[in-house]
């Protein structure tokens, strides 16, 4: 919604869009704040109004709902994309947590090692919620493919489901144990439209030693640790034809490279096709 009320390329909270006494730069917290608050109310009064009270929204038990309360929702948001979790550190000051081990856990601290807790949490939340999905497309029918596929069905089988909830501090020693179970985490790749079985020694993003995930945005092809859906090779061909219909617009030397580009994409989609299963067939 905001996209469409913001022009392109300007700030989705711009205080000239939101017609606010902030005078320039995006609302400040003092402003959304007090915009939160009238939005609650303003929920609740409709559903007063239409008789819809399981719809409003109760007085919260840990205080006003104001934008320091969600810190988390966007680091979940940032830490979801491929090199997200590098975007995040940088987003919340931690320029420098690889030089420093994990010697603290409180969250909202700026020292180097806080960080480290969002990131084995924010890690092994994505990674759940991309085994749960696999489940989920999986009964529904869509088929697998990759040389990692036998290791997703197992991650997939066994998955806890998150639901939004409260992360307790205590929850960083679980989030760890779950991202130590090498081979059988699962991350998506929605650039490269693949899912990563992550595996150690089988990665040819050539992770550091010790690391429990894979460098996302250096996924290469032919690795072992690749999963395909049926709804990845359709993405696959959508893709293709998309740098087909551009290419058609560029220079020569270009329109060669995207339509090669093209060509790759489509011959992956075909080999999900070719050796796909459901995940009741015999591997």
């Amino acid at each position: 919604m905001l996209e469409r009320i913001v022009p392109s390329g300007e700030l989705l909270f711009g205080s000239a869009h939101h017609f606010t006494q902030d005078r320039a730069g995006a609302l400040k917290a003092g402003t959304l704040n007090i915009r939160i608050k009238d939005f609650v109310t303003w929920i609740n009064d409709e559903a007063a109004t239409k008789d819809l009270t399981g719809q409003s929204i109760p007085d919260d038990p840990h205080g006003p709902i104001n934008t320091s309360r969600f810190r988390r929702t966007l680091a979940w948001h940032i830490a979801r994309r491929p090199g997200g979790l590098v975007a995040l550190a940088i987003q919340y000051g931690h320029m420098r947590t690889v030089l420093d081990a994990r010697t603290s856990s409180g969250y909202g601290t700026r020292s180097r090692g806080g960080i480290h807790t969002v990131l084995d949490v924010e890690s092994a939340l994505a990674a759940a919620d991309t085994a749960a999905r696999l489940r989920d497309l999986l009964a529904a029918g869509e088929r697998i493919s990759g040389p990692a596929a036998q290791r997703a069905l197992t991650a997939a089988a066994h998955v806890p489901r998150f639901e939004g909830r409260i992360v307790p501090r205590t929850f960083v020693h679980k989030a760890r144990d779950y991202l130590a179970r090498d081979g059988i985490v699962l991350f998506d790749n929605p650039d490269a439209l693949l899912i990563c079985a992550f595996k150690r020694d089988n990665a040819l993003c050539e992770p550091d030693p010790g690391a429990n995930s894979p460098r996302q945005y250096d996924c290469r092809s032919g690795c072992a640790n690749t999963v395909r859906t049926d709804t990845h090779a359709r993405l696959l061909r959508a893709r293709a034809d998309e740098l087909g219909r551009l290419a058609d617009r560029l220079p020569p030397p270009v329109g060669r490279r995207l339509r090669s580009n093209a060509d790759r994409l489509r011959v992956a989609a075909d080999t999900h096709d070719s050796s796909a299963q459901t995940a009741e067939a015999p591997r």
